[in-house]
């Protein structure tokens, strides 16, 4: 049987506040490196509100998602190391820009967020080869000259929500 080849998705937090944007600072198998804050799309849930999960639970801030940036894609590719096979995934990344709210102090970075940081447009240009995709500086690069989609263009089903019961945007 064919295997149909599924891209994987994901939400990114485009957020930009007195000119400067946050990025979260993570674990992973490379090292530390920085992204927007950003996950993946979870079953039953819209992509605005996966932005906005994602965003919470990266940043510890509420997000609320206001315009799409844009849709990426990108190759990421690890090779094979001690018992850990070879990955090769393509990304495809829809991010957001909103509004960020309040910061609640008790809740706690997600498992392998090591900080939040905010960085200027040069900061984090001259940043990208600590990047952990290089849809970061991209989708800060279209946010700064104004891309913005109405969220209008995107559409979930209530048949999505169906699948897992629980409030959805």
């Amino acid at each position: 049987m064919d295997m149909r080849w599924k891209p994987s998705v994901t939400v990114a937090a485009v957020i930009e506040r007195q000119g400067r944007y946050l990025l979260i600072e993570e674990h992973t198998p490379e090292g530390l490196r920085l992204n927007n804050p950003a996950g993946h799309l979870d079953p039953g849930e819209s992509l605005v509100h996966a932005c906005e999960r994602e965003a919470l639970e990266e940043t510890a801030h509420r997000f609320s998602v206001e315009a799409l940036v844009g849709v990426y894609m990108a190759r990421f590719q690890r090779p094979a190391r001690g018992d850990a096979a070879a990955e090769d995934i393509t990304y495809l990344r829809f991010a957001f820009g909103g509004t960020l709210g309040e910061h609640l102090t008790e809740r706690r970075l997600d498992h392998g967020i090591v900080r939040t940081l905010w960085m200027s447009p040069a900061e984090v240009k001259a940043s990208v080869a600590q990047h952990r995709s290089p849809l970061v500086w991209q989708c800060v690069r279209d946010h700064q000259a104004g891309v913005r989609w109405p969220l209008s263009a995107l559409h979930t089903d209530a048949s999505v929500s169906a699948l897992h019961p629980g409030p959805r945007r």
